[in-house]
């Protein structure tokens, strides 16, 4: 006789104080997911074994997976139940039932007035860099070096005293590089601390994919809009440091 199939499926259940709410922005993409709260606790439930093993679950602060098993609620490689399922809880999905917090913070990024409280981390993974940051006056005598066909290539704006290049290849100048992920502009070597929070971001502060968001590895982030960029070349970049030494 065929042994039973939905004996091998594995139900999982998870808990995590309500005080730390916002931290499940990381997970809110995941539609699969539904969550209730029960006094000063959210409950969720739903995840795949994919999910239950991810990342972005084990960076989770005070979250505990649970497996359900007969009606009780094991932890991982537990063979002794930690509590009984709860029971008449009103569940939802959590792309529906999360509402989304971003604390300001007066950090400020190249004069930006606010910005989301968000942790970028060393990333062991490799990313092709798109962007180029360096300091107007180490590279206005190189710059007309370049060739012409070079400079089309890359769009450009100037930011206070710095230069921001985009483009493929970028040109080799000393200067700060940055990956693209979704708008965002990152520091090469670096990501973001939950990995689903890019696209969480760009939904609550790009909407409209106007913008390049510009983020330092402390966490800080410039909006610049993608119209105010210019093709790259010796006298666009000679009039821009001419009007600054006007001003």
């Amino acid at each position: 006789m065929a042994e039973n199939s939905s004996n091998s499926i594995k139900a999982f259940w998870a808990e995590i104080p309500l005080a730390d709410e916002d931290f499940l922005g990381a997970i809110r993409d995941w539609k699969n997911v539904q969550i209730a709260i029960d006094e000063e606790t959210i409950w969720l439930k739903g995840f795949t074994d994919e999910q239950a093993a991810s990342s972005e679950i084990q960076q989770l602060p005070n979250f505990i997976l649970y497996e359900l098993r007969d009606g009780l609620l094991f932890r991982k490689d537990a063979l002794v139940p930690s509590k009984k399922m709860r029971t008449a809880l009103l569940w939802n999905p959590i792309d529906k039932a999360l509402k989304l917090t971003f604390p300001i913070s007066n950090n400020n990024f190249f004069g930006i007035e606010e910005k989301v409280e968000i942790k970028l981390k060393p990333s062991e993974e490799e990313q092709p860099a798109i962007a180029l940051l360096c300091p107007i006056s180490e590279i206005k005598e190189a710059i007309i070096t370049i060739p012409k066909f070079k400079l089309e290539k890359v769009d450009w704006i100037a930011i206070n005293d710095n230069a921001l290049f985009i483009g493929s290849p970028l040109l080799s100048f000393p200067g700060k590089t940055f990956w693209l992920k979704d708008d965002h502009l990152i520091p090469t070597g670096f990501d973001f601390e939950f990995k689903n929070m890019s696209s969480l971001l760009q939904r609550k502060y790009n909407e409209c994919n106007e913008d390049w968001l510009l983020w330092s590895e402390n966490g800080s982030v410039l909006n610049i809009k993608k119209e105010n960029f210019r093709k790259l070349s010796v006298s666009s970049f000679r009039l821009t440091e001419k009007s600054k030494e006007w001003s």
